[in-house]
Parts: structure tokens; C-alpha cells; sequence
């Protein structure tokens, strides 16, 4: 059963740039190295600078797993910082677990 994590969060108007190319790295990064799939989803209604992270596992466990493996990991820890700590209206990231229902 997938679990899905759906993360938003404001882009700060003045380092909109910096943050797109910053957030396109970490989806690039992430894809190539963990065992799971993250996609970027853009505004069409609503607050423009409001981007998300979609990322998608095999299950609750395999999503621990993954985390861990990202914050061991020196590269990655320092492109989440640097576009958390300086592209990201502070405040402004909601964080939301689903997960996919069985079928019948």
C-alpha cells in the first residue's frame, strides 16, 4: 500500500528564482538516488508562490527508511537546508501523509 507525502509551501517572492532551480535539484537528487518517486506541483489557482512536493513510497516503513537515508546524507542535508532556510516563507510549509486505499 503507497504512502504518499503531499508538502507545500510558499516560495519567497524575492528568491523565486534561486528557489525553483533549488527545488528542481532536490526532486532531481532525490528520483536518482532513494528508492522512491518525487514530482513539483505548480499553482494554476491560488497564492502563486504556494509550490508542493509530492513524493510517493512502497509503504509507511520504506518512507522511514528513505528519510533516514536522505538526512545521512551530507549533500542532501545541504540542499534541503539552503532552500528551507533561505527560499522558504518560514511558516509556510504543511506537511500531509495519505495513504492509497486497497482493493476490494
Amino acid at each position: 500500500m503507497s504512502v504518499i507525502v503531499y508538502q507545500t509551501f510558499e516560495i519567497k517572492q524575492d528568491k523565486f528564482k534561486e528557489g525553483i532551480e533549488n527545488l528542481q535539484d532536490i526532486k532531481k537528487f532525490r528520483n536518482e538516488n532513494y528508492n522512491h518517486r518525487v514530482d513539483i506541483l505548480t499553482p494554476i489557482t491560488g497564492k502563486d508562490h504556494t509550490y508542493a512536493l509530492i513524493s510517493t513510497y512502497d509503504g509507511l516503513a520504506e518512507m522511514e527508511l528513505q528519510n533516514k537515508r536522505m538526512f545521512d546524507d551530507d549533500e542532501y542535508v545541504k540542499l534541503i537546508g539552503e532552500f528551507f532556510l533561505e527560499n522558504i516563507v518560514q511558516g509556510s510549509i504543511h506537511t500531509q501523509l495519505y495513504r492509497s486505499m486497497n482493493d476490494k
